[in-house]
């Protein structure tokens, strides 16, 4: 698998693919995430491909100057437990550390066990903190 950003050609193909494993919420317009991201200078969307060119994972990358933050990791399913996950992860955090960020941060779903298990044996452990937010309707 070849991990690059994101061309424009491949968005509609990012956002199906994370439709394809519930990673959409439909509060949250994906669409709009993906652009932000790849528009800003301090984030990015990860693609992994296959030698055909064909769009099999993704990783959303960024940093708010003193963490990396990562969303939206994503592999179609037919592919899921061949180590793609990882290899974006890796990816995730040298694109963090290339712009020399001291750590970096995930959230999962609480009841996603099976996910929480992947990030812990990826050497992430949970942080005793409350994420709070607010939505701004404008």
């Amino acid at each position: 698998m070849q991990i690059r950003p994101l061309e424009p050609a491949d968005y509609d193909s990012a956002v199906a693919l994370w439709e394809a494993v519930s990673l959409t919420r439909p509060w949250n317009d994906a669409r709009a995430d993906l652009t932000r991201a790849m528009q800003g200078p301090d984030s990015t969307v990860l693609g992994g491909y296959e030698p055909t060119g064909t769009l099999v994972a993704t990783a959303m990358v960024g940093h708010d100057g003193h963490r990396g933050w990562v969303y939206y990791v994503a592999v179609t399913p037919d592919l899921q437990g061949k180590g793609y996950a990882r290899m974006l992860m890796r990816a995730c955090e040298q694109w963090v550390r290339e712009r020399h960020i001291p750590k970096i941060q995930l959230m999962v779903r609480a009841q996603n066990a099976g996910v929480i298990g992947f990030y812990e044996a990826l050497g992430y452990e949970a942080s005793d903190v409350k994420v709070l937010g607010r939505r701004f309707d404008d």
